[in-house]
């Protein structure tokens, strides 16, 4: 912690803010190794009651009115819309979510805002230091998320928040929200195939992990799933039908929103009736909703995930031609919902009279769809090495191609941020020498794609040989659809460089594959 020795002299520039030493500190709680490897005795569930004990957390965790939801995609979204709307029925709220994407207080909102920094510090180093001193060797610190889990409920409890809305980081059973032993509701989102190393190979293992959440005799939602992914004893929560929001449109951007909306408002309704706000029943058939659920579900608010952003060095510049549609989709199936937003989105933006949910012929070309003469679309992505590439791309080019959204150009960058370092600040270190092994990877599955789709699209990238020989300088490697910059920042120039030196043109660059991308791109994009 930071500490003051009377002087009046000003620190030198490689002194810490207090902010950043805690961000050290949560930093050695960080380990390369996962639930799936034996040899990680220090990731025992059964440790989380030591932890809880130690924390003297069990009592104001038991009072905690929780709402408890997991989930492959979606769980973070269903819990937003949850959150908003109970805080528009008059309640003050807590919701844990993860991760972040540019500062950890992203995970702790209470009252719709993100904790204040006095208040995380004094909760994050009472939790630190009261673990630190009673460690031991059966008793290990607990590691990254289990110990931010932890201070969610120390933070929640303190705070005397009137209901807890927590997501599970991984799974369910054995993830360190569910020490919660009595929510008032729990919910499981739509299923798929994630992190498969850990919760199984087939969506019937995986749905046995997500539904160790549920309790005996405690209410479980889910949404429509594939038959082996039903688990028994759940109510099902039908997709929101968009008239009930009287012409106002949900908060987070995409269709797929309306399945978790939907899901949303059972979650809360059922908490209502549960606690004795309101005498509605459990099963929910919604044929209304109160102005407040409206309200709830139009001004939720979730960074990351549908989200469009101008780049403002651009705007600075007198241009508003470079546009970021981020979205931090990652599995095969939120891949392909991730390609029909962006698709429908950008058509949305070019011309206000198309109707995108009829569809749009895929032999019309983008231009014509979007009303724009000039516009082109650029594809920002990275993921981490346990994705397969073969699975995410062609879901994402080909749902692309379905709306005739062709890429110009796919850029592969490594990450800014590193998995062994939390942080609130972007890097802008050009190092050359980073490995680029896996976006090289990346960019040859791209190449493949691109010369196997129909009608050999995109031959040609802008780039003349000038351009190619001070980028191999740079480190940028060029393919014939695609580049590897060695950083973001690097990639983020590119971009910039390119609308100022085309004003006419309307860049629109997707950028997916990862939440830590989208968080290191909307540090550098927002300066």
């Amino acid at each position: 912690m930071s500490k003051d020795d009377g002087s009046n002299e000003l620190p030198d520039e490689t002194t810490s803010s207090p902010y950043e030493e805690a961000m050290s500190a949560l930093s050695s709680l960080i380990t390369t190794r996962t639930r799936a490897e034996k040899s990680n005795s220090g990731d025992r569930f059964d440790l989380l009651y030591d932890y809880v004990t130690i924390l003297e957390l069990e009592e104001p965790i038991s009072k905690l009115k929780v709402i408890h939801v997991a989930g492959t995609k979606g769980k973070g979204s269903t819990c937003v819309f949850a959150e908003s709307i109970l805080r528009n029925c008059g309640f003050s709220t807590g919701l844990f979510t993860s991760p972040h994407l540019m500062d950890v207080r992203e995970r702790f909102r209470v009252n719709g805002t993100d904790i204040c920094e006095d208040k995380f510090l004094a909760y994050f180093w009472w939790c630190y230091d009261t673990l630190k001193e009673k460690v031991t060797d059966d008793i290990p610190m607990p590691t990254y998320f289990r110990f931010l889990a932890l201070l969610a409920f120390k933070i929640f409890s303190a705070e005397k928040v009137d209901v807890a809305i927590m997501e599970v980081g991984l799974g369910g059973k054995y993830d360190a929200t569910n020490v919660v032993k009595a929510p008032v509701v729990c919910g499981i989102s739509s299923l798929g195939y994630d992190h498969m190393e850990i919760l199984g190979n087939t969506l019937g293992q995986i749905a046995d992990e997500k539904s160790g959440i549920f309790k005996e005799g405690i209410p479980a939602f889910t949404v429509p799933q594939p038959e082996e992914a039903m688990c028994v004893n759940l109510q099902l929560a039908s997709p929101l039908d968009p008239h009930l929001l009287n012409g106002s449109r949900l908060g987070l951007n995409g269709e797929h929103q309306l399945v978790n909306a939907g899901l949303a408002v059972a979650l809360c309704s059922s908490w209502l009736q549960r606690t004795g706000h309101v005498d509605i029943p459990c099963h929910i058939s919604v044929s209304s909703l109160t102005e407040q659920f409206i309200k709830g579900l139009t001004s939720a608010s979730f960074q990351g995930r549908a989200q469009i952003v101008a780049d403002q060095y651009i705007v600075a510049e007198g241009y508003e031609n470079l546009m970021f549609y981020l979205d931090g989709a990652h599995s095969p199936e939120s891949m392909e919902v991730c390609a029909k937003w962006f698709s429908q989105a950008i058509k949305e933006d070019g011309q206000q009279v198309a109707s995108i949910d009829n569809g749009v012929s895929s032999s019309m070309s983008l231009e014509l769809a979007s009303g724009f003469r000039h516009s082109t679309q650029i594809l920002l992505f990275n993921c981490m090495s346990v994705r397969d590439p073969q699975l995410l791309l062609p879901r994402l080019m080909q749902t692309c191609a379905s709306y005739g959204v062709h890429f110009k150009q796919a850029l592969f960058v490594p990450n800014v941020s590193v998995y062994n370092k939390v942080s609130s600040k972007v890097s802008e270190q050009l190092d050359n020498q980073v490995d680029l092994s896996w976006q090289l990877t990346l960019q040859k599955v791209w190449e493949s794609l691109v010369k196997g789709e129909k009608g050999e699209r995109a031959k040609g990238a802008d780039i003349s040989p000038e351009e190619t020989k001070e980028e191999m300088e740079k480190g940028i490697i060029t393919g014939t659809n695609s580049m590897v910059f060695p950083t973001l920042p690097l990639a983020i120039k590119w971009l910039r460089d390119h609308a100022l030196q085309n004003h006419s043109v309307k860049v629109q660059v997707l950028v997916t594959g990862s939440l830590h991308l989208i968080g290191d791109v909307l540090r550098l994009i927002r300066k």
